[in-house]
């Protein structure tokens, strides 16, 4: 599928003041409460009262019965420009590509882009139960409730497809769980081995206990604005070289092996005028590893196929050859709800403004951050991605 017009590059967007607030294996408290404290932590961050922001992006799963427009009169703004997204673990890039374009309309000046959702004890049922039309008709019913029987269904497929063994997705989770060490605010705090990866109670065939996401309750945000607000602020941030998004990709694929990153990556690069070996640290959307080797190959690291032999070629730890998810990533930080989405762009602006602290690397100038949304049995429907680059 053919674009008419190549994509128009960024004229001069920022993001700056990334914010996480901790995040919390189960909570009492509303996921309004988790935006309020995530709009207080980016008004401190940045200097700028949170009145001062008159655009809101916000991403969430467990909001209702409240709309996004509401959050304004819960938090005295009064905005001009508003955005609320359903896209899931991909509403974090749909976000700024937005907020962006808007920016440089001069419909808004600084925007709060913010993922946030609770997690009580019952809200990720509630969540799997209703979480959309085809998972009640279709998969609920069933029995096979929740993305695990799926992840399984595309971990299996692409197993096969390939011919790679569970191995490989282990090397990306014992990698991942390193980095999380580092993480002070990663949920998992113990060392994972590759033999205790393939010893872990199976899940779903072939998946198991360390291929899936911990769900959590906690927010992540940063604001963008144009780069004269940023230094009239006397801010510095990330400058927003270029960005992708895709839905319903490859249709005609009858199970999801391939995402729609691959359908406009050369515009990625293109518009960000660098190539994939320039990157210095990537973040994907890692909900199950099998998307994680998915993304390597359709954001241009290696061939289609060859995912498996990229991962045993390289050291996916902060301090090695290729930096990944260096916050542990969902799989070891934890996924709060539509704020997975969040984690890998706030990151990525740490890591390309030098501020990232324990998981920082060395020398990073230039990041991708990637999402992944919206599964329904046998694929995701959205996907995108962003590139940054620090002024430093």
């Amino acid at each position: 599928m053919q674009t008419s017009r190549k994509r128009r590059a960024y004229d001069d967007i920022y993001a700056v003041a990334p914010v996480s607030l901790p995040y919390q294996r189960y909570s009492t408290k509303a996921t309004q409460w988790w935006i309020g404290g995530t709009l207080r932590e980016l008004s401190r961050a940045s200097g700028i009262s949170h009145k001062q922001f008159d655009g809101l992006s916000l991403a969430s799963f467990t909001l209702a019965p409240d709309p996004a427009v509401a959050m304004t009169q819960h938090f005295g703004m009064t905005t001009r420009w508003i955005d609320s997204l359903a896209l899931g673990g991909a509403s974090g890039v749909a976000g700024i590509r937005r907020a962006a374009r808007a920016i440089e309309a001069g419909d808004v000046d600084i925007v709060a882009c913010i993922g946030a959702d609770t997690n009580y004890t019952d809200t990720f049922r509630q969540l799997l139960a209703g979480f959309s039309r085809f998972s009640q008709d279709a998969v609920y019913p069933h029995g096979a409730g929740g993305a695990n029987a799926s992840f399984a269904h595309l971990t299996a497929h692409y197993m096969a497809k390939y011919g790679v063994e569970r191995e490989s997705f282990g090397r990306i989770c014992v990698s991942q769980r390193d980095n999380a060490l580092k993480n002070p605010r990663a949920v998992m705090k113990k060392p994972l081995t590759l033999e205790a990866y393939l010893a872990a109670r199976p899940i779903a065939e072939p998946i198991g206990l360390f291929d899936c996401v911990m769900p959590v309750a906690g927010a992540e945000g940063f604001l963008l604005m144009r780069g004269e607000t940023m230094r009239a602020h006397g801010l510095t941030g990330a400058r927003l070289l270029s960005s992708i998004e895709r839905h319903n990709a490859f249709p005609e694929d009858p199970v999801q092996y391939r995402g729609g990153w691959a359908l406009d990556v050369d515009e990625l690069y293109g518009m960000a005028g660098v190539e994939p070996g320039d990157i210095d640290v990537l973040q994907t959307y890692d909900d199950y590893p099998v998307i994680v080797m998915m993304q390597f190959e359709d954001l241009g690291f290696c061939a289609k196929g060859e995912g498996a032999a990229f991962v045993a070629k390289h050291d996916l730890t902060i301090g090695g050859s290729f930096p990944h998810n260096t916050t542990g990533g969902q799989l070891s930080a934890g996924q709060a709800g539509a704020a997975g989405g969040h984690l890998g762009i706030v990151e990525t602006i740490r890591q390309v403004t030098g501020t990232a602290g324990p998981t920082q690397v060395e020398n990073a100038k230039l990041g991708m951050a990637s999402g992944f949304g919206m599964i329904n049995y046998d694929r995701g429907l959205a996907s995108g991605a962003v590139i940054f680059a620090g002024d430093r």
